[in-house]
């Protein structure tokens, strides 16, 4: 019933504060469940593929590879160490092949120079590698959509619960409010009776006058 008499008395309001807690809280879960999925996702096609950082040693040199240092002989299961393996592996190899040429660039020479056969292998290292390198960057960017989901997933979480808040709070207000209101109406109806029986006590006790 108090609930009721509140809605009643700022509709607008509560409305507002209804609706927008449930998008709040509905679309938090959402985002957690997107998030969970995405970075799941992303660390099932990488195990899967079972790549794998260089031991520590001549194969990972702290001179040519001094990022890949805190990696060494770890797999490549998650969007950092993709991006990692993709940025400061893959592609300082593929820098060595064709002294600094891509794949487009070296397929060009190849086509002009078919019968090159040192061509056409660097041809086929520079495609591979740079498709690995794409695929392993693709799948950190999928491992930061779902990071950012995370943290837009709580914002909105936090947001939900202030409203939650701000609405209990309003509740509490109101409900406070109607209870000084029916105090206030009790007393005052109080004063009313006691002032009309002291009024009738008085005429009830005025002398009659003696015929």
């Amino acid at each position: 019933m108090r609930i009721k008499n509140w809605i009643k008395s700022v509709p607008t309001l509560v409305t507002i504060g209804t609706v927008l807690f449930l998008v709040l809280s509905v679309g938090s879960g959402l985002l957690f469940w997107g998030s969970t999925f995405a970075r799941g996702m992303v660390h099932d096609q990488l195990a899967q593929q079972k790549i794998q950082f260089p031991a520590k040693g001549p194969g990972l040199d702290p001179k040519e590879f001094p990022g890949l240092q805190r990696y060494a002989g770890q797999a490549v299961d998650s969007g950092p160490k993709a991006k990692a393996y993709a940025d400061e592996f893959i592609k300082v190899h593929l820098e060595g092949v064709a002294d600094g040429k891509t794949y487009s660039q070296v397929s060009e020479e190849s086509r002009a120079d078919p019968k090159n056969a040192e061509l056409e292998g660097q041809v086929q290292t520079l495609f591979r590698g740079e498709t690995l390198r794409g695929l392993l960057l693709y799948a950190w960017g999928w491992s930061v959509v779902g990071l950012i989901a995370m943290w837009v997933g709580i914002a909105a979480l936090l947001g939900a619960i202030a409203v939650f808040l701000g609405l209990l709070v309003g509740f509490l207000a109101h409900r406070r409010h109607a209870r000084d209101d029916t105090s206030a109406s009790q007393s005052t109806s109080g004063s009313h009776g006691a002032s009309e029986s002291i009024s009738s006590n008085g005429v009830d006790r005025q002398p009659v006058p003696v015929g």
